[in-house]
């Protein structure tokens, strides 16, 4: 963020948790919404990285001058994870699954833009009032909830129990150690 030039633009990927984490996490949530036109976050499926439990966002920002007032007014969400299933081998992603959001975005026509099903708009009041300014904002049915057919194979699950466990885990770690710092 630090290195782009004034109107530069950016789209970065992310993890999940930077959406909702406090701490580091929510620092950068206030920077990007008042620092930078933060005007679209494209919420990924799982399955397209590494492991098949890992969960990205792509962020598209642009900086603008610092100022009083935010930069970012609105946020534009497109969500591109519910409902949707995608592995590295037997069902990867390809370009033609990104038309929609491509047609959503309206590259140099934001002021066109209209909300769907899947693509949100947030004012930054809306954003800004959200405990810790929690980005992690879904509006989707999911309809694994409701047909067990549509869930994931249950080594993925365990997998994804797992990992927030361990992570759970070594947060409850340095709450243990800091408490006998003091």
């Amino acid at each position: 963020m630090t290195v782009l030039a004034e109107n530069g633009r950016a789209a970065v990927v992310m993890p999940d948790n930077v959406l909702f984490e406090g701490g580091a996490g929510e620092t950068i949530r206030r920077r990007l919404l008042h620092n930078f036109d933060f005007h679209t976050l494209l919420r990924l499926p799982t399955g397209i990285f590494y492991k098949q439990d890992v969960k990205a966002n792509v962020r598209f920002f642009d900086k603008k001058r610092v100022s009083a007032e935010p930069n970012t007014k609105e946020l534009w969400i497109y969500d591109l994870r519910t409902n949707r299933r995608f592995t590295l081998k037997e069902r990867p992603m390809v370009r033609t699954d990104l038309d929609d959001f491509v047609a959503c975005y309206k590259s140099g026509q934001r002021r066109e833009r209209a909300e769907t099903e899947r693509f949100r708009r947030f004012a930054h009041a809306e954003l800004d009032a959200r405990d810790k300014v929690n980005l992690d904002i879904f509006w989707l049915k999911d309809d694994t909830l409701d047909n067990p057919d549509l869930l994931p194979p249950p080594e993925e699950i365990a997998a994804e129990i797992v990992e927030n466990l361990e992570a759970a885990l070594d947060r409850f770690r340095k709450v243990a150690l800091s408490l006998q710092a003091e």
